[in-house]
């Protein structure tokens, strides 16, 4: 059975893209290294949490432990992005890691163990072009702890917005600046309501004839008494 089930703490086909060394080396480097790469994280799970799991396979009383733990962190938000480095001190620890942890879950996702050829300074940034991680640039699916939908989804879907509001901004202001003659118009009318009308000479004429038929009425009275 030794020849048909893999080995749990063998090294898988997880490398580093970017190291510039050739592939034998990176072998003698992996059978030694006590560093592994933590991956498919959630982006809220924190350092403590996994330091509590992870340190279940650490052996202190035997001059091991963990050595220190860097969190994975998006290049331009300086958040965490998916992923980490866990330092044991010895291979062993490192070993029975890839065994009884790597496939068991973390915050409720399964978290994936490899061996690495060790921390340098600048990795514990992602490679995307977004800032994370690749593996999230082109995701097509919603996955709420890794932040949503992939980088690019979420991209096209600002655009789209943009578009929206502008295209609703143009209507807007269409309806709000508009019936400006129905306004002017109205508040001319209103003006003008307020305004003293000047008399006619037709107006001086019906005054006139007002008074003289008001003292022909005095007169009949006075005749009367």
């Amino acid at each position: 059975m030794a020849h048909v089930v893999q080995p749990l703490d063998q090294p898988s086909n997880y490398k580093d893209s970017q190291a510039r060394v050739d592939r034998q080396k990176q072998n003698e480097m992996l059978d030694r290294s006590s560093t592994l790469y933590i991956g498919n994280l959630s982006f809220y799970t924190t350092e403590e949490q996994i330091y509590e799991l992870f340190s279940k396979c650490a052996s202190p009383d035997h001059g091991g432990g963990i050595k220190r733990i860097i969190m994975g962190l998006d290049r331009n938000t300086r958040t965490p992005c998916g992923f980490c480095f866990v330092e044991y001190y010895t291979h062993a620890e490192a070993l029975a890691c890839m065994r009884y942890i790597s496939g068991t879950k973390l915050d409720e996702r399964i978290v994936r163990c490899d061996l690495d050829l060790g921390y340098k300074e600048g990795r514990q940034f992602g490679r995307g072009k977004s800032g994370g991680q690749v593996r999230d640039e082109h995701r097509q699916d919603y996955d709420p702890g890794r932040g949503g939908w992939g980088a690019q989804a979420q991209k096209l879907e600002i655009e789209r917005r943009r578009e929206v509001e502008e295209r609703y901004a143009d209507t807007t202001g269409i309806v709000a600046n508009g019936g400006g003659d129905w306004k002017e118009t109205e508040t001319i009318s209103a003006t003008n309501g307020k305004l003293k009308r000047g008399r006619s000479p037709a107006d001086e004429g019906d005054g006139a004839r007002m008074g003289q038929r008001a003292r022909m009425d005095d007169d009949v009275d006075a005749e009367r008494m």
